[in-house]
């Protein structure tokens, strides 16, 4: 099982799992952009603008999943984008920039705690990556 963890299949399915949450994130923040807004709390233009990094995001993780050698300069991007956004949404929970919702607060929570677990999946599985197996 402790091998599971460190493999490069492993880091693969987690890189795409990634790259398909923040298609589907990206997306609804921008289709439902009104809708959100009322039910977290959240100002429009921060769903937005999240949206389109989240699809920005969701680009370069499926490039990266898709390369036959996932580029090890491109993983440590998404490691460090993903435990930004952790923090980030750390930041809005606790601060008093924005006035979530109780569903926004909640929303936010699986956020912090979600991309901060991928992102330790990435950065286990990056670090244990053999020299020849990520350029």
């Amino acid at each position: 099982m402790l091998n599971l963890l460190y493999s490069p299949s492993l880091l693969r399915a987690v890189v795409w799992f990634d790259a398909s949450t923040g298609l589907l994130l990206g997306a609804l923040h921008l289709l439902l952009t009104a809708s959100l807004a009322e039910w977290l709390g959240l100002p429009h233009g921060l769903l937005v603008v999240s949206g389109v990094l989240l699809l920005g995001y969701a680009a370069l993780a499926t490039r990266i999943a898709r390369a036959r050698t996932m580029p090890r300069g491109g993983l440590w991007a998404l490691i460090a984008a993903n435990f930004g956004w952790a923090l980030a949404s750390l930041v809005l929970l606790l601060g008093n920039a924005v006035a979530p919702t109780l569903l926004g607060q909640a929303y936010l929570v699986v956020h912090v705690v979600s991309v901060a677990l991928i992102a330790e999946l990435q950065w286990m599985g990056v670090r244990r990556l053999p020299a020849w197996a990520a350029a």
